[in-house]
């Protein structure tokens, strides 16, 4: 075996954001793309790589095999010692995190696009995650981008591919390869993490549930976990195994893309409890009888009944939310007298936090709910402590819901998406809500009056570091909100997300739809932002 050293030049769209490099499948299979991003990763980590020990897989999604194996034989070529690569190229997000921790490894390379689309023209993805097993901060991405963009030449070892079916150790040249069962030491933390034994004794009475793995890479982490150790009867995963086009299923854990799903739990004889992941497990969705339960929420009951799972009996160090996510958990924090921390969205603000000891539980608006176990969000994760809640107070989980709003009161909740905005019109929209911010307050919009607004900025109380233009929030008089802010997780155009929550204490009104009583401040998000004149739409893609 020889190393080679291949002559290319740079691609100028090579800039990883916070998720990584994501683009269309098209665009990785140009000619030396894929092995130029992956040098520029290689070169980034300097000296620090050879020897050393890295991880390896992604989610199962299109080009996934193939790029593990490219990658393998150019870590080979840059001086790695070990490369743990989970059986045929999978690994969930949060089992990478978790292999990357407990093997001391220098990082991971993790090989998905999380909730976009997959097939041949799908979405893909590269992205890095550091020894603590979070995402790579901007000092390293930005490092990344600018070896990127000045790629002469990669190292690769010609060899052939390797065998990823079968667990065990072989070498590529000087360097060991580990293929793992990417379940084993992720299901063994979960068992560290929740009470197994209480939950499988509450299958065992009979209780009833769904998880929709979508087709996506956390299909046999739940059918080992739910199916093979709680003993959850055969068929309770449905879509269980990974497809590299998700089976035509759009991998994001939402009413709209798990609708089979959500009309199951809407129709008569409902299981107890139902559940979503995405495409590359770090995401989630809990649907109860009935009831949608809103990623907001989720995070504010997890937090106020954690101490019933053993991993957290010690109770919470404090909790952290991005700021589009409703404000249900700072009430919890309150009542707990421990401290709640507003983020930008992101995973990188919350590990450090989690890595200075400041919180335990942590979670976003957009479906990621996390905790000190990893330093990335963890779908199946939220799932299980959800069952070992429900295992530990004997309430079903609508029943938990209705409990919490009658104890904290309710925070209206919902997601407004505009998907695949142009990005010039998008840009504009946001420049011209930022201009008119310093005339709002006072000013009445739809029956609402703006008490505050801002465009909001992070000073990281670990690092020192702020992050600016994070968002718009106009916060209201009448205990409501807005927040505006683009999304990067799409590949094509801009993702204008539009966050709308009221609050509402009475109890007597818990149960009215929720557009209904967001419809004051959905229509006044849409006066103070002139969304249909600077998008040319009179309703967004997706409601959540």
């Amino acid at each position: 075996m020889q190393i080679r050293r291949v002559t290319t030049t740079p691609y100028a769209d090579q800039k990883p954001g916070t998720s990584g490099l994501r683009k269309k499948v098209p665009v990785f299979r140009q000619p030396n793309y894929v092995e130029n991003f992956l040098q520029a990763i290689l070169h980034a980590l300097g000296e620090a790589r050879r020897g050393a020990t890295l991880v390896l897989g992604g989610d199962g999604r299109f080009l996934n095999r193939e790029v593990v194996q490219v990658a393998l034989r150019m870590a080979a070529a840059n001086g790695l010692g070990r490369v743990l690569v989970g059986r045929d190229g999978l690994l969930s997000t949060p089992a990478a995190s978790n292999l990357i921790r407990i093997n001391g490894a220098l990082g991971g390379i993790i090989l998905s696009a999380s909730h976009n689309p997959g097939g041949p023209e799908g979405d893909f993805g590269i992205k890095f995650n550091m020894a603590h097993g979070g995402p790579a901060p901007e000092s390293f991405t930005g490092e990344v981008f600018r070896r990127a963009s000045a790629m002469a030449e990669y190292r690769v070892l010609d060899a052939p591919d390797l065998d990823l079916g079968r667990v065990g150790g072989t070498r590529l040249g000087a360097m060991e390869v580990t293929v793992l069962d990417p379940v084993a030491d992720y299901a063994a933390m979960m068992e560290r993490l929740v009470d197994f034994d209480a939950i499988a004794a509450m299958f065992r009475r009979g209780f009833r549930m769904r998880f929709d793995a979508m087709s996506a890479v956390t299909g046999p982490y739940a059918k080992a976990i739910l199916e093979g150790r709680l003993g959850a009867p055969a068929g309770t995963v449905a879509n269980a195994e990974p497809l590299p086009d998700f089976g035509g299923h759009h991998p994001d854990p939402n009413p709209v893309h798990a609708a089979e799903l959500m009309a199951l739990m809407q129709g008569p004889g409902a299981p107890d409890f139902g559940a979503a992941s995405d495409g590359d497990g770090d995401r989630n969705m809990i649907v109860a009888p009935g009831l949608f339960v809103t990623p907001s929420d989720s995070l504010a009951i997890l937090a106020a009944h954690a101490h019933r799972a053993p991993g957290y009996a010690a109770g919470l160090a404090g909790v952290a939310r991005s700021m589009p996510t409703s404000r249900a958990v700072d009430r919890v924090a309150r009542r707990l007298g421990i401290g709640c921390h507003e983020t930008p969205t992101g995973w990188k603000f919350f590990a450090n936090l989690l890595d200075a000891g400041q919180i335990t539980l942590c979670g976003e608006e957009s479906a990621g709910t996390g905790s000190s176990h990893v330093r990335e969000k963890d779908g199946l994760w939220a799932v299980l402590l959800w069952l070992n809640i429900i295992a530990a107070t004997g309430r079903r989980a609508d029943l938990l819901v209705r409990d919490h709003w009658a104890s904290f009161g309710r925070d209206y909740y919902s997601r407004h998406d505009y998907e695949e905005v142009e990005t010039e019109r998008a840009d504009a929209l946001m420049a011209g809500l930022r201009g008119r911010l310093a005339a709002l307050p006072g000013r009445r919009l739809a029956g609402l009056t703006v008490a505050a607004c801002d465009d909001f900025a992070y000073a990281d109380p670990v690092d020192g570091s702020v992050t600016a233009h994070q968002g718009v929030r106009i916060t209201f008089a009448e205990d409501a909100r807005a927040v505006f802010r683009l999304s990067g997780t799409g590949t094509a155009g801009a993702t204008l997300r539009v966050y709308l929550e009221r609050y509402e204490p009475d109890a007597s009104r818990h149960d009215l739809p929720v557009q209904e009583v967001l419809a004051p401040v959905i229509a006044a998000a849409a006066e103070v932002a002139e969304i249909a004149r600077h998008t040319g739409r009179d309703a967004p893609s997706i409601v959540t």
